[in-house]
């Protein structure tokens, strides 16, 4: 086991590797840079001298491989340099909406697990009667709304009931959790509820798959009750499918809610990777794609730990 988790962690660094690459050589083959676009936007008339000084000032007047092993050396050393468009560090743009996003992930995963487990499984024992009909409803709705829009019905309902509409700035948790929770909760819970229809259907898909074993039926011949067979037999072996689309869900919503942080006034993780690509801000932009990278790969590695958990069938070796 412990070779095998050794392994699966180094092969991380091959797949950040690749994505540096595509990521780096993919944003120096987009026309235009920082530094015509930000004399651009100034709408007057700019000597090619003062622009070739300023590339200078920033590195990009490098060829193209010594612009990569320096970024990559900063790397090594944790320093992923500063923001080309804002002169700050890129890890301190980083940390400071990162908290919002993973939280706000966090948050809609857990209400996406409350609704899609119960009602999935109530849908697979209920199967062709009108409750299971009024989950796959409920459920299909989830995945025809996108939840952007749902967040603007949201904004809308409490706008016009409560007079509540989205703050200005963000506040963190261990600064008032109750005005934190406030905040977030109806983002998490439009974002949620899309999240929760898919892990529904696969639950309910899963769940009668497994109810059809021949331990199923074995379990109900020895006196076991339903709910027994149910929760302790059919559940358990059902999750892995499940778990599956939960944890690429979740490593998603890390950064990739950019409409629905918009609709709630949230500047996450999202937000500052469309700004970063409308600036050309390539060591911001390298950085986010390589910590999103990291994201999907960290988490599929705790899912496969996870699935030793639910199936003692499985074995790394």
């Amino acid at each position: 086991m412990q070779r095998y988790v050794v392994g699966r962690l180094l092969l991380m660094l091959p797949t950040l590797l690749g994505v540096a690459v595509l990521t780096f050589v993919i944003m120096r083959m987009v026309p235009g840079d920082i530094v015509e676009l930000r004399y651009a936007s100034g709408g007057a008339g700019v000597s090619q001298e003062l622009i070739d000084q300023e590339r200078a000032l920033l590195g990009l007047d490098k060829p193209m491989y010594a612009q990569f092993v320096d970024w990559m050396g900063g790397i090594v050393r944790l320093d992923f340099g500063q923001s080309l468009w804002t002169g700050r560090s890129v890890l301190d743009e980083i940390a400071v909406r990162l908290e919002l996003s993973i939280e706000l992930a966090v948050l809609a995963t857990l209400l996406a697990i409350a609704l899609a487990v119960p009602l999935g499984v109530l849908a697979a024992i209920k199967q062709d009667t009108w409750v299971d009909y009024a989950i796959r409803i409920f459920s299909i709705g989830g995945l025809a709304m996108p939840s952007f829009w749902i967040g603007i019905l949201i904004v809308l309902v409490l706008l016009t009931v409560f007079y509540w509409s989205p703050p200005l700035t963000f506040t963190p948790f261990l600064e008032d959790p109750l005005a934190n929770l406030s905040q977030l909760i109806w983002p998490a819970l439009a974002v949620g509820y899309r999240y929760a229809a898919v892990a529904m259907r696969m639950t309910r898909s899963s769940v009668l798959e497994v109810m059809r074993e021949d331990y199923i039926r074995t379990a109900r011949a020895k006196g076991a009750g339903e709910r027994l067979v149910v929760v302790r037999h059919a559940l358990r072996n059902s999750l892995l499918p499940v778990v599956t689309v939960i944890s690429l869900e979740f490593a998603f919503l890390v950064g990739g809610l950019v409409v629905t942080e918009q609709v709630f006034n949230l500047n996450g993780i999202g937000k500052l990777l469309v700004d970063a690509v409308a600036h050309r801000d390539y060591t911001l932009i390298q950085a986010l794609v390589l910590l999103l990278a990291f994201v999907f790969v960290f988490v599929n590695f705790l899912v496969d730990m996870l699935y030793v958990v639910l199936d003692p069938r499985i074995r790394y070796t």
